[in-house]
């Protein structure tokens, strides 16, 4: 009977024969098991698998008998192509030869069913000995099977099972068992792992310390993953690749270009994941000059088809203010993915070209490609910055007519964005009020926006009460509120404002901008002068100012006393760093500031006349979108 079964499987293969990569032209005459043994091994090792297959039904057919030493190889053949019956009918056939007390015959059996989500199946091969003499080997191989298949308690529980019986656990154990922690709640018991991991000297084992040092990155714990990461003797790529990638994900991008700048001092060669996580930081930060040299890296080691990476250098150009280069490299990509066109459609729309990233979507559509939310996100905020309004609304309700998509919160937002920056405040409200699913902070914060906008105070103060509701300690809407007073002359309002913040100790987040010039960052907070050129800047800024006030009488010196006592004191961190870049650029040259904040009303007036009074073109990021200011005017055109 398994014969049959396995010459009926046999019978399925012949097609594939004369497609195999390496063909099996020679017949082995000799009926011991020991010469197809080795036959097997080596079609295993090379993850020869089907061929591996045909060979074990080749052994059958001959009359040859498999032994303790040719299962591990077949059953590990049949995991990787998943077939099940197949490996079923192989323990079969175990527990006929008498093999099934080999341990590296029952460990390849857990291993297989482990592969294959049978986990059931797998306990049973593993509860046919006592546990207290059940080997190592055994016990790692179901334990890697619950952490592969999700089953925290079940893992744990056989780790515990395995100390109280004494069986000494290695560095596979672990290996096995610490991802298992992968969630904050699990911290404990991973710090708990890492102490039996101390005791036993297997920290110094690179496997392991690699699985450490995922688990806490994961686990929320970058200084404890930090600490281990600087203590490790050995570091490999992957060593690396988990430092600068747990960096990346949770925001910390300077630390990802510090640690990259050691990586490359250091013999190890970066590959794509590493350049994919220092990418992610060159876009957040705006690192133009780190940004370019990860370009040439891709280059210079092949990358190029790389289509993760070809996506993060669109994004990264058009982050960083140079939307020609991202432009450029999205039309040379040969196959362009749904997050290809979202690149580069939310790069135009962040540059305020709102038509453009229209043109592209439509054009997106065009190729077959089916939107998803997140594009949606980026066409819908390109409108809004653009003024789109009735674009934008047909874009919206298209989502679930036309592509059976229902908006989230994110679309909501920005939807209230655009019809409150059009002007239309009340049919911004009713859509909050009429919603499906329950408004969140940024939806009533894009309402409070566009009372800013058109002076509405009534709204606002609506607005702002359901808001600080579901963010109490945002002091940004705080801000908002007061400068809405401010533009009402309602003193008694902004008095309430700050009244709040003081009761709730609140102060608003430092403003800071930054130039990237020759690789380096130059930071300046508001009313800096911790910078070296710091004199020769204010000198800068003196004199800019009085030309600016010359071209300008109407400057409103209401409002920034308000903006400085609510942000603490001093000159507002953009003109410091647009005074640093005049002061070390050739004339002619253009400047890109990064911003943290919105850029308030009064700086976008400065640096507009600025660029008026020196004949620069000036690039600045803020928290929502890039203005281009040449000659007077910026690009937002006021609608921002």
């Amino acid at each position: 009977m398994i014969r049959h079964c396995m010459f009926h499987y046999q019978r399925r293969f012949l097609h594939l024969q004369s497609n195999l990569t390496t063909q099996i032209s020679h017949k082995i005459d000799s009926s011991s098991s020991g010469k197809w043994n080795t036959q097997l091994m080596e079609l295993s090792k090379q993850d020869q698998f089907k061929q591996a297959i045909y060979l074990y039904l080749q052994m059958l057919r001959s009359g040859a008998s498999p032994n303790a030493f040719t299962f591990p190889f077949i059953l590990k053949s049949c995991a990787s192509l998943s077939l099940l019956s197949v490996g079923q009918q192989l323990h079969t056939h175990v527990l006929r030869t008498g093999c099934e007390p080999d341990t590296f015959v029952k460990t390849s059996l857990i291993s297989f069913y482990c592969k294959g989500s049978e986990l059931v199946s797998a306990r049973k091969v593993f509860d046919a000995n006592p546990l207290s003499f059940q080997p190592t080997v055994c016990y790692n191989a179901l334990i890697s099977g619950y952490t592969l298949s999700s089953r925290v308690f079940d893992a744990v529980s056989l780790f515990c099972d395995m100390r109280l019986w004494g069986v000494p656990f290695d560095a596979v154990t672990m290996v096995g068992l610490i991802p298992i922690c992968s969630l904050q709640s699990h911290l404990g018991f991973g710090m708990c792992l890492h102490g039996c991991n101390f005791k036993c000297g297997l920290v110094s084992d690179l496997a392991v310390g690699n699985c450490l040092l995922t688990m806490y990155i994961r686990c929320g714990s970058g200084e404890s993953a930090r600490k281990l990461f600087d203590e490790m003797p050995e570091k490999g790529l992957i060593t690396w690749n988990a430092m600068i990638n747990g960096y990346a994900q949770n925001g910390h991008a300077i630390q990802v270009l510090e640690l990259y700048d050691k990586m490359e001092k250091s013999e190890i060669s970066p590959d794509a994941i590493t350049l994919l996580g220092v990418l992610s930081s060159c876009t957040y930060l705006g690192a133009r000059s780190v940004g370019y040299e990860v370009e040439r890296r891709i280059d210079m080691c092949g990358f190029k088809s790389n289509t993760f990476l070809i996506n993060a250098l669109i994004n990264m150009h058009a982050r960083c203010g140079n939307l020609v280069k991202a432009r450029t490299i999205f039309d040379e990509m040969p196959d362009k993915s749904l997050v290809s066109w979202t690149a580069i459609i939310g790069g135009y729309g962040m540059h305020g070209e709102g038509e453009m990233a229209v043109v592209l979507f439509d054009d997106m559509l065009r190729t077959g490609i089916h939107p998803d939310g997140a594009v949606f996100v980026c066409l819908l905020s390109a409108c809004s910055h653009a003024g789109l309004t009735d674009k934008g609304l047909a874009y919206f309700y298209a989502m679930e007519r036309d592509y059976g998509l229902q908006p989230e919160r994110e679309h909501y937002s920005c939807i209230v964005d655009l019809l409150g920056r059009a002007g239309r405040l009340g049919e911004a409200h009713k859509l909050i009020m009429s919603m499906p699913i329950k408004p969140d902070a940024a939806v009533w914060g894009a309402l409070l926006g566009a009372c800013k906008i058109h002076k509405n105070v009534e709204l606002a103060e609506l607005a702002f009460e359901r808001v600080t509701e579901l963010e109490p300690r945002n002091v940004g809407y705080y801000v908002l509120l007061s400068n809405i007073y401010l533009d009402a002359a309602n003193m008694e309002g902004i008095i309430k404002v700050r009244m709040m913040m003081r009761e709730k100790k609140l102060r608003k987040d430092p403003g800071y901008s930054y130039v990237d010039w020759k690789g380096r960052i130059h930071l300046f907070m508001v009313g800096d002068k911790s910078h070296p050129q710091a004199d020769k800047i204010y000198q800068i800024l003196d004199k800019l100012e009085d030309s600016v006030k010359e071209l300008d009488v109407s400057k409103n010196d209401l409002r920034m006393k308000n903006e400085e006592v609510l942000s603490g004191m001093g000159v507002h961190s953009e003109r410091l760093a647009i005074a640093f870049g005049l002061l070390n650029t050739v004339d002619g040259m253009e400047i890109v500031v990064i911003k943290n904040l919105r850029v308030c009303e009064d700086c976008h007036l400065f640096i507009k006349l600025v660029s008026k009074i020196v004949d620069r073109r000036f690039i600045v990021r803020d928290a929502t979108r890039f203005h281009h200011f040449n000659n007077g005017s910026c690009s937002c055109n006021d609608y921002w």
